[in-house]
């Protein structure tokens, strides 16, 4: 008899079977929502199946609540065998390898009869591929590089996909009587791309009574390692995650050591050895007498420092620069600091959502300003808008002001050319309120080409904010090739902005280059790249990369209200 997890972990496979196949995405998401919930479950999973009750669970239908019900009392899923049968052996491994299709994996199955990645391998050293029909040398050496990278590859998790356990991981430990407080460190209080566990950190006077409370969360496949006031384990899906418990006394110095960076907490240390102390994560200790520390705010004022922001604890640079701030009152841009939504698609290019039913959600979320800047005719596989249908848009979006507070401004996402010009002609471009300039095509170019490219789009005399600067889609495509600190000068001296993109698969640019071009006195604007009502709400991902970034208040234009940031971002002169 299968438990919860085990059956979770059956559903899960039916998802990514599926996909692979090319099935409807919505039925492979039906499964994946019915792992999530038996995951989550906390009631007794025979007792729902003998009541027939589980089409109570969010997600679960009659037809997925059948195949639960089978696997329980089989063991067998008769959905997730036809898909063995269907689909060659090895082939959710096969599919992981960067370039490998169903199509290919069939015909080298066929051909060949490789099952794994090893198989794989050994067909492309002895050259065995080459020789198979629709492959060749140049297909075999790149499946190589994608086996290498699959070999090679960065067993993190997204960010987003991380959150999605460690938020309710964290209500869960806060709803413990005995836990006093309770918050996420490590890489995900950072805010960093990806995640390789879940860190906890919680006040109490009863640690037994937090980590047996932890131990048991719904997700937990497998406590590794228990002591009184540590708990390791592995969650549904892979995932691990750390608890750690501390007196209420000891709280912030533990939060503060579990959330920094080795290289930064290294740097602090010996700063802190400078001045007679120790630091670790019960606090400060000067000789015998320990200081006393309630904030992390205390902590830096002990080490003579003002206070630095979670997201800027990565190495020794972000103490440097905090000491040369010397009390300014400096502070990095917050979620409540943004007016208005930057980069946003509609139904008139490749978004799920009306111009109207964007602007709505918007409006709720408070928001003074949002800008539709729907793809440009050159992104024709997203149903760019050409010149025919623009007056159209335009005349809906006058409609749908009529009816909303929000303001609306026009724009685009105009393709950079190969040749560095935008889409679409001068003149219509200068009728916009906002473009976004962005490069989607011949990401292959080399780095000088490339440069030359987006330094020419740079230059361009209207003003233009570039878009998801480096094209990196994270863990999936590589940043494209250029020489960035010549473009970011190009920027400098033109009239531009750059985007810092809040899709949570993009986080576009990366820290290290809003950090360089903060240098150059470029300004920005933080975005959400969205496609959809959902996705507005991934603002909280590019303000978290951009105070990675050092980003304050005044370097982002939509941080001004409607009025001053269409003014700002007007693309004729």
């Amino acid at each position: 008899m299968l438990d919860k997890l085990d059956i979770a972990r059956a559903l899960r496979e039916v998802a990514m079977l599926l996909q692979i196949k090319g099935e409807n995405p919505y039925r492979a998401r039906a499964y994946e929502t019915g792992a999530e919930a038996l995951e989550e479950l906390t009631d007794d999973l025979g007792e729902l199946i003998q009541h027939k009750r589980l089409t109570e669970l969010r997600g679960i239908g009659a037809a997925l609540a059948g195949q639960i019900a089978e696997l329980y009392k089989t063991g067998r899923s008769e959905q997730l065998e036809k898909l063995r049968a269907e689909l060659p052996p090895g082939v959710l491994e096969l599919s992981q390898v960067p370039g490998m299709s169903l199509k290919r994996i069939k015909a080298l199955h066929d051909a060949l009869g490789v099952g794994s990645v090893e198989e794989l391998k050994r067909a492309c050293l002895t050259g065995k591929v080459r020789a198979v029909k629709g492959f060749g040398a140049k297909t075999e050496a790149s499946l190589l590089e994608g086996i290498y990278r699959y070999e090679t590859r960065d067993e993190r998790v997204l960010l987003v996909d991380a959150l999605e356990l460690a938020e309710p991981l964290l209500a869960h430990v806060r709803g413990c009587e005995a836990a006093e407080q309770a918050d996420l460190a490590g890489a995900i209080r950072r805010w960093e791309e990806t995640v390789a566990d879940v860190d906890v950190v919680a006040a109490t006077d009863d640690a037994a009574q937090v980590v047996d409370w932890f131990a048991r969360y719904p997700r937990v496949a497998e406590v590794e390692a228990r002591e009184d006031a540590r708990c390791a384990v592995r969650f549904s899906g892979g995932l691990r995650g750390e608890l750690l418990c501390v007196p209420p006394r000891y709280y912030a110095a533990a939060l503060h050591h579990r959330t920094g960076a080795p290289a930064y907490l290294s740097a602090l240390g010996a700063l802190a050895r400078e001045l007679g102390l120790t630091l670790d994560e019960r606090g400060l200790l000067r000789g015998s007498k320990r200081l006393s520390a309630k904030t992390e705010e205390d902590l830096y004022r002990h080490l003579g420092l003002p206070y630095i922001a979670p997201e800027l604890r990565e190495g020794a640079e972000d103490i440097v620069a905090a000491a040369a701030r010397d009390g300014r009152d400096d502070a990095l841009i917050e979620e409540g600091d943004i007016q208005g939504m930057v980069h946003c698609h509609t139904v008139y290019s490749d978004g799920k959502n009306t111009v109207e039913e964007m602007a709505l959600e918007a409006e709720a979320m408070g928001m003074k300003y949002l800008t539709i800047t729907d793809h440009s005719p050159a992104a024709h596989y997203a149903g760019g808008v050409g010149l025919d249908r623009l007056k159209q848009q335009w005349d809906e979006i006058a409609r749908v002001q009529e009816r909303v507070r929000v303001k609306l401004l026009r724009g685009t996402e105009s393709d950079i050319l190969e040749s560095g010009k935008l889409d679409y002609p001068d003149a219509i471009l200068e009728q916009f309120d906002v473009i976004i300039a962005s490069i989607h095509s011949r990401m292959k170019m080399d780095a000088d080409q490339m440069t030359r490219r987006l330094v020419s789009a740079m230059r361009q005399p209207v003003f233009k904010i570039w878009g998801h600067a480096l094209g990196r889609l994270i863990q999936r495509r590589e940043p494209f090739a250029c020489h960035v600190e010549e473009v970011l000068d190009a920027v400098a001296g033109s009239r531009a902005a750059v985007e810092v993109n809040g899709d949570p698969y993009r986080l576009d640019m990366e820290p290290r280059w809003i950090k360089e071009a903060r240098k150059r006195g470029i300004r920005f604007v933080i975005s959400t790249d969205a496609h959809s009502t959902n996705a507005l709400h991934n603002l909280r991902f590019g303000v978290g990369t951009a105070r990675r970034g050092g980003l304050r208040r005044g370097e982002v234009l939509n941080a001004l209200g409607p009025a001053a940031f269409k003014k700002a971002v007007r693309p004729a002169a």
